[in-house]
């Protein structure tokens, strides 16, 4: 066997890889890494990746061959690649498109899909399967099955469920035509062109109007213009849409950008929140009006609103937060093109093969290091200050169920201390405290004299806060979870995370995104992370650190007791820090 010990992976036969962090080669090697594989641990010195069949069709979709996936793994890795691996990578690889859904020009939409394949030994098991039989109509020939179109969706997700994913090439419906160019200035008169990256997610995703287009995940930073991209995607099809979203405020938004960078007129867009209803050629809603009912016994009753238009396309902002009964209604509107936005494809709930086989695959990715260095996104540094948990609380801790172990040490009391310090350092700048639990914040609301936004904030008063913070007369904010997701704050400049939810990674991208906007005079931006060590706190934040750790973001781990009892002058050292990092340990 080959040693070459100037590398920096060791790829094992269960097909997990060890990147060695302290090598010349890591960054190189963990920029591959990232398009086929997905990192689970990232203690100091060695992270741990696995391939998964999922990785790899994710990779297979957005034009990664077996052949190349094999190459990085090669001429990274100090050993030879284990043969089952290299086997496994290209039998995987080849699986995505071995089956293809199509239909025939001119054929209606209610006549039967084609499943085809030239392994006709394949299609003589998908026809036999448990998990696929009820989907079938007949066995046309040795190569081609007929398929229910009203179960496109309920087949695609069952067979790759059972490891063979189908590409899509059955067309979709033009939907009701809607005139529309984007502007070249925006309503306040600045210049406005869609960036490179951004024209090119859309022109990946439309794929020139062919059968390969029109179905796929878009994933960018936050701050890198996700919306834009959305708003490119109705210019290239021109047709009625539907866009769903996370909140009411994240709804305007939506429809202030379209109508400061579309030539649409207010008349066209509509608002279907819990406060408006309007349904018109583009109309924008949320995931919760679409998922509201009285009784957990009764109907949907917005579901309608997926037919209540010929719409030729459907927006789901913040894709990796689909709730499972709008998978269940997408599943039914294959017919219709699918647009996924997203700055994670992570899910918590570990349903990502849903995403994959009813929105569509990840058809466009950009690594935030890339974005940070062409200057798209602000620089960031990221922080993980540790402080015990105070004498008072640590039988407390030792005796609680660990669920409530988790709530102790998140609200652990001496964060307020830590916090104090922090607001002295950054009196200059826009800050954003977050945290998970609402008796928290308000504490802090109370002591700092800032203003909280929760769940139970008023849309209005949201967006007057919101509105105040973006014009510098507020510079302080204190919000919870509901701050996480398509809030546009671009002068965020510092975010201080005081509890989080357990290990969501995507919670934590979403937290940082809210500081990346480039910032106008070109200083970083930082984003603390309080974590009370030695306890689930700390647990929990090595587990949400795993995919801006995958992104090329490292934490400072800082000690309170090696800062002077939070000693501000040297706090002011730690906050303009750019010195290399120590990454955060599991």
């Amino acid at each position: 066997m080959n040693f070459r010990p100037d590398n920096p992976l060791i790829v094992q036969a269960d097909k997990t890889v060890l990147l060695e962090v302290n090598n010349e080669r890591y960054e190189s090697a963990r920029d591959a890494l990232a398009r086929f594989a997905e990192l689970e641990k990232s203690p100091e010195h060695i992270h741990t990746y696995r391939i998964t069949p999922l990785s790899l069709w994710n990779a297979a979709a957005a034009g990664e061959t077996g052949e190349a996936i094999v190459d990085v793994l090669s001429t990274y890795g100090k050993y030879d690649l284990p043969a089952n691996v290299r086997l496994d990578i290209l039998d995987y690889i080849s699986r995505y498109g071995l089956l293809k859904l199509t239909r025939n020009p001119g054929d209606a939409q209610s006549t039967p899909l084609r499943l085809v394949s030239d392994d006709t030994a394949l299609i003589a098991q998908i026809a036999n399967h448990k998990k696929t039989q009820p989907f079938i109509l007949s066995h046309l020939d040795e190569q081609t099955l007929l398929v229910d179109p009203k179960h496109r969706g309920q087949l695609k997700h069952a067979l790759v469920l059972i490891g063979y994913p189908a590409e899509d090439l059955a067309g979709y419906e033009e939907g009701e035509a809607l005139p529309l160019a984007l502007r070249e200035t925006t309503a306040e008169g600045e210049y406005f062109s869609l960036r490179n990256y951004q024209r090119e997610a859309v022109e990946v995703f439309h794929a020139y109007g062919s059968a390969r287009g029109g179905s796929g995940v878009i994933v960018l930073p936050c701050g890198a213009g996700k919306t834009i991209v959305g708003l490119g995607a109705l210019a290239r099809l021109q047709t009625s849409t539907l866009i769903l979203t996370t909140s009411t405020v994240a709804v305007r938004q939506w429809m202030s950008e379209i109508l400061d960078k579309t030539d649409l007129t207010p008349e066209q867009v509509g608002e279907y929140t819990g406060d408006v209803k309007q349904i018109r050629p583009i109309t924008i809603s949320t995931y919760q009006i679409m998922t509201y009912r009285t009784r957990k016994s009764d109907d949907f009753p917005h579901f309608a609103l997926f037919n209540e238009r010929n719409w030729g396309l459907i927006i789901y902002d913040e894709v990796h937060l689909l709730p499972a009964p709008v998978f269940r209604v997408t599943a039914e509107i294959q017919s219709r093109r699918r647009l996924g936005l997203t700055a994670t494809l992570v899910r918590e709930d570990g349903r990502e093969t849903d995403v994959f086989s009813l929105i569509g695959p990840k058809k466009y990715d950009v690594p935030w290091k890339d974005l940070e260095h062409q200057g798209w996104i602000a620089a960031a540094e990221c922080h993980e200050i540790r402080l015990p948990l105070p004498a008072s609380e640590r039988m407390v801790y030792a005796v609680a169920d660990e669920r409530d172990k988790y709530r102790i040490a998140a609200e652990n009391p001496d964060k307020l201390l830590l916090l104090r310090q922090l607001l002295d350092k950054h009196t200059e700048d826009n800050v954003l405290v977050i945290g998970q639990y609402i008796q928290q914040l308000q504490t802090i609301a109370r002591e700092t004299g800032a203003p909280i936004i929760t769940g139970k904030t008023p849309t209005r008063e949201r967006e007057h806060l919101y509105a105040a913070f973006r014009s510098g007369e507020q510079r302080l904010l204190i919000v919870s979870k509901v701050a996480n997701f398509a809030i546009d704050l671009p002068d965020a400049n510092v975010a201080i995370q005081v509890s989080g939810t357990f290990g969501s990674r995507q919670e934590e991208a979403q937290r940082l995104g809210r500081i990346l906007r480039p910032k106008r005079n070109g200083l970083l931006a930082h984003f603390y992370s309080l974590v009370t060590r030695d306890t689930r706190d700390q647990e929990f934040a090595a587990r949400r650190q795993l995919f801006l750790t995958e992104q090329g973001y490292r934490y400072d781990i800082l000690y309170a007791h090696e800062i002077a009892a939070f000693e501000p002058a040297m706090l002011a050292g730690i906050c303009i820090s750019v010195q290399p990092k120590l990454l955060v340990g599991a």
